[in-house]
């Protein structure tokens, strides 16, 4: 059945009340045509297809959005999921408690407990925050004791406002002012590096042709390396250095054994009955009795009655692998000049590829050789003795006083007494020594606790001596204000002070604020200098600033026990080597033949002492857990937090990044 009607005579007044009129043509019940009468009504089809066609485009790219956000939602569940699996991990194979510091309970109680209780009022303080922002506290500008939480609020506010924020405020202005100066010092010594580079001054020796042409006379010289317990690296430091291109007859190679495992012990006496049956002229040296470590060692030997025949000394630790002609290259420099006491080779460094924490470890120290070392040993000619890949005029340190073990830092102690005593020092930047870098941050952190906590014992002791030596006003200002007080105090104090308690306290407490420049531009700035010497690391700048920060806590925690004398600053701890490529297997010692060789240096070997070392060599890597660092993460994390509530962008991804930084530090994943 087909019909014709319009909508106008079903409506009856419908042209009146300006209604389009619509036919509708019904050709078939279950059909029907809608045919336009009117042009306006294609366009209201036409704008009706595209609000259609734009509905579902909006509706595919709101799918497309949901898709997203549960991707990512799964993503950073599964890393969540992963991170209390890796956390797990750490707390079942780990041995003790939380590692908190490895020295004195005492301290490590008082820093940790500080530390917990800043934490505790950080939440207290976010949870307040939260439950005013919610229900509109903080908009109010006059009292309204509503409800006694509001009072209670309002209470905290005035209380903040009169007695944290100033006192905040002028310790982050001093810090602040502190930044500043340490920034200079930076910015100047590496203005002093570009001039080097610009000017090529390079320390040159006078009379080095006659070394290359054989025609010099060779100067007795003494080789000390200095050892404990060196199992992974013994053996190649010691080929190196029986390796080095010096007449035989010129040269003496003492291996200083401290080493308290017996089967060490013998390895070791194999290593040096080995070379000595090539003709070398190296001897054995071991202590019953390890007393003031590594110093006592280097003194004990200096005492030999042949030690007077030799005019310098040059001293390895036991990883370093000097070059062939490193002699060649280092003792021309004393020649016709008598006042030279002391010539410092670089590290370089086989493992800075090895993971995230060598690669980080490799910016610092090349800044600190390349820049620090280079400047000062060519416009003052004073630096820190770096312990080893260094030779040294005896004269001098018989002059100095010779060895002490009064603090740890045992070689800045005889280059301070050394610069005091009017010695001139070169630091050769293109003479290079192969070395290892700690691979795991137990073992790196030992290493920065004792670099750190030495040099403010050392500030303790020489200062008397500084002040009333004969060395200029300028030296004297240099060697306190800027080698001692700047680099070795202010800067972990204003580092951990400023990055880890009053930018996050300043969340909790926002009418005390850190300027934008301290948070962002000035660290960028001093980032990008110290990378400057490792160019290729540049991809490594913003984990590198992150990392400093964090390493702030270990090196405030070893300066305050070093300035106050604290038991902790007075423990020596051997920084943990792995050998790199070129560890023995310690493992096939039975199949090469090893035991016959230890046989003929110690009588009463048995196979018992090859299965302990077989034992010793199969221990697994322990899992850690710092306490100190976990919780300054959490706190960091809170402050990030908190930052979202007065929408500070900066502060929050600065404070996310850190607190994800001490986390990862605290887990003891940055050496994986």
């Amino acid at each position: 059945m087909a019909g014709r009607f319009s909508i106008s005579d079903l409506w009856g007044k419908g042209n009146d009340a300006g209604i389009t009129p619509v036919v509708v043509t019904v050709d078939n019940p279950n059909q029907s045509v809608v045919e336009v009468e009117n042009e306006n009504v294609e366009n209201l089809q036409g704008d009706k297809g595209r609000r259609g066609k734009n509905a579902r485009q909006l509706t595919w790219v709101l799918l497309l959005k949901a898709h997203r956000a549960l991707g990512f939602l799964l993503w950073l569940a599964m890393w969540l999921w992963a991170m209390i699996g890796v956390v797990k991990n750490r707390v079942i194979y780990r041995q003790g408690g939380l590692i908190m510091e490895p020295h004195s309970k005492t301290h490590r109680g008082k820093l940790f407990v500080f530390i917990k209780t800043f934490l505790a009022f950080s939440v207290a303080a976010m949870v307040l925050e939260i439950g005013a922002y919610i229900m509109g506290w903080h908009i109010y500008r006059h009292i309204e004791f509503e409800v006694i939480q509001h009072w209670i609020y309002l209470m905290w506010v005035s209380f903040r406002s009169n007695y944290i924020a100033p006192p905040l405020q002028a310790l982050a202005d001093v810090c602040s002012v502190f930044f500043l100066i340490q920034s200079a010092d930076r910015l100047i010594l590496s203005i002093g590096c570009l001039w080097i580079k610009y000017m090529r001054i390079n320390p040159m020796p006078k009379n080095d042709e006659d070394f290359e042409q054989g025609e010099a006379v060779y100067p007795m010289v003494l080789i000390q390396i200095p050892m404990c317990n060196e199992r992974e690296v013994y053996a190649q430091s010691i080929s190196a250095v029986c390796q080095l291109d010096w007449p035989k007859d010129r040269i003496l190679i003492q291996v200083l054994d401290d080493s308290d495992e017996e089967i060490i012990q013998l390895l070791i006496k194999g290593e040096v009955h080995k070379w000595r049956q090539k003709g070398i002229d190296v001897v054995y040296r071991h202590r019953v009795l390890r007393t003031g470590y590594k110093a006592g060692n280097l003194n004990s030997a200096m005492n030999c009655d042949y030690v007077k025949d030799y005019e310098f000394v040059a001293i390895f630790d036991a990883d370093f692998q000097p070059n062939p002609d490193f002699l060649k290259r280092t003792i021309p420099h004393f020649k016709d000049n008598p006042e030279l006491g002391l010539v410092q080779a670089r590290w370089a460094f086989v493992n800075k590829d090895e993971n995230l924490l060598t690669r980080l470890q490799y910016i610092n120290l090349s800044f600190h050789f390349e820049v620090e070392q280079q400047v000062n040993g060519t416009f003052i000619n004073f630096f820190g003795f770096n312990g080893t890949a260094g030779v040294w005029r005896i004269k001098t340190l018989e002059e100095s006083g010779g060895w002490l073990d009064r603090t740890m830092v045992e070689d800045m102690d005889i280059a301070v007494r050394a610069h005091l005593n009017g010695w001139k020092f070169i630091f050769l930047n293109d003479v290079q020594v192969l070395c290892e870098l700690p691979e795991s941050y137990e073992a790196y952190r030992k290493q920065q606790h004792r670099w750190h906590s030495g040099p403010m014992q050392l500030f303790r002791l020489c200062l008397r001596d500084i002040i009333s030596s004969k060395i200029s006003v300028g030296k004297k200002a240099n060697i306190i204000l800027l080698f001692f007080l700047l680099r070795k105090l202010v800067l972990p104090f204003y580092s951990f002070t400023l990055f880890c308690i009053l930018l996050p306290m300043t969340m909790f407490v926002p009418e005390a604020h850190l300027p934008i420049w301290v948070i962002c531009h000035l660290p960028a700035l001093m980032s990008f200098l110290n990378v400057l010497p490792a160019p290729k690391s540049f991809p490594f700048i913003v984990p590198y600033l992150l990392f400093e920060n964090t390493m702030s806590v270990t090196k405030f925690n070893a300066m305050i026990s070093g300035l106050f004398q604290l038991k902790s600053s007075s423990e020596w701890v051997v920084t943990k080597k792995t050998g790199g490529s070129s560890q023995i297997d310690f493992l096939d010692l039975k199949e090469k033949g090893a035991k016959p060789i230890i046989q003929n240096h110690y009588q009463g070997s048995s196979e018992s002492r090859i299965d302990g070392l077989t034992q010793m060599t199969e221990k697994k890597k322990l899992n850690h857990l710092y306490g100190k660092e976990l919780a300054l993460a959490f706190l960091l994390l809170v402050a990030a937090a908190t930052s979202l509530l007065s929408a500070q962008g900066l502060h929050f991804y600065f404070l996310l990044f850190q607190g994800i930084s001490f986390l990862i530090v605290g887990l003891d994943l940055i050496g994986e």
